[in-house]
C-alpha cells in the first residue's frame, strides 16, 4: 500500500492487526463487509500524493443482496453498479445534478470509483462492519487509524477540500489545519437531515471553485 510510507499507523502495520480482528477474532462467524480485499480500496484507488478531496463517512453499508452481493465495496457512500441506490447517495446526486451538473446529463452511476480515481478519498471512519449491525466495529480500532490518515493528509498535503457532512464527520474538524485546507460542513445527506443544510448547499460547486483557484484540476462529479 503506497500510503504506508506516509501514515505512521500504517507504517507500523496497525491496519493488518485490525484486519485480523475484524475478519477472524471479532466476527464470531458472521459476515463482515466490505469483502476483505476491498477494505482498503479507497486508498488503493486514490494515492496519497493525488488526494484533492476527502469525504468522510461513518461506516460501510451493512446489507447484502442475495443475487447482487454486498452493498459495501470500500468507498464511502458508493455501491456497485446494479445495486439499488441508497437514500443518502440519492440526495448526493440530487445536489450534484442541481448544481455542478446543471444543464448536463444527470449523474446516475452509483459506483463512485471514477471520483476516487480523480483524487477524491472516500473514507469511512470504520473500515468494516458486521452484516446487519451498523457501527458494530466502531470500537475495534479503525477510528484511531482513519484519524491518523486524516491528520497526516492535513499535515503533509496542501489545499485539500475536506467535506464534513453531519455531526459525526464534523467531529473530525479538530484533525484538520484550516489555514492550509478548505473545510465544507453541511448536514448529512441522509433523508432525515438532507433538507436541513445539505441540499442547496453548493458544496460540490464550492469544492471545484477552490480547486480551480489553486490551479488544481476540478472534479468531474
Amino acid at each position: 500500500m503506497l500510503w504506508e510510507e506516509e501514515v505512521p499507523l500504517l507504517r507500523q502495520g496497525y491496519h493488518k492487526e485490525l484486519l485480523i480482528k475484524a475478519f477472524e477474532n471479532e466476527s464470531h462467524g458472521k459476515k463482515v463487509f466490505p469483502p476483505r480485499d476491498c477494505v482498503f480500496q479507497a486508498m488503493r484507488l486514490t494515492p496519497f500524493e493525488e488526494v484533492k478531496v476527502v469525504i468522510i463517512g461513518q461506516d460501510p453499508y451493512f446489507n447484502e443482496h442475495k443475487k447482487l452481493g454486498p452493498e459495501a465495496h470500500g468507498l464511502c457512500f458508493s455501491v456497485m453498479d446494479g445495486i439499488p441506490m441508497p437514500p443518502s447517495l440519492r440526495n448526493i446526486f440530487k445536489e450534484i445534478n442541481g448544481s455542478v451538473n446543471k444543464g448536463r446529463e444527470p449523474r446516475v452511476n452509483t459506483n463512485l470509483t471514477d471520483w476516487a480515481e480523480q483524487g477524491v478519498l472516500l473514507l469511512n471512519a470504520s473500515l468494516t462492519v458486521i452484516e446487519k449491525q451498523p457501527n458494530s466495529h466502531a470500537n475495534l480500532g479503525w477510528h484511531e487509524l482513519t484519524d491518523n490518515i486524516i491528520e497526516t493528509i492535513s499535515l503533509k498535503r496542501e489545499k485539500v477540500v475536506f467535506m464534513l457532512w453531519g455531526a459525526f464527520a464534523q467531529k473530525k474538524e479538530r484533525l484538520i489545519d484550516r489555514s492550509k485546507h478548505l473545510i465544507l460542513k453541511t448536514s448529512h445527506p441522509s433523508p432525515l437531515s438532507a433538507h436541513r443544510g445539505f441540499l442547496g448547499s453548493g458544496v460540490f460547486t464550492q469544492c471545484n471553485e477552490f480547486l480551480k483557484r489553486n490551479q488544481i484540476d476540478p472534479i468531474r462529479w
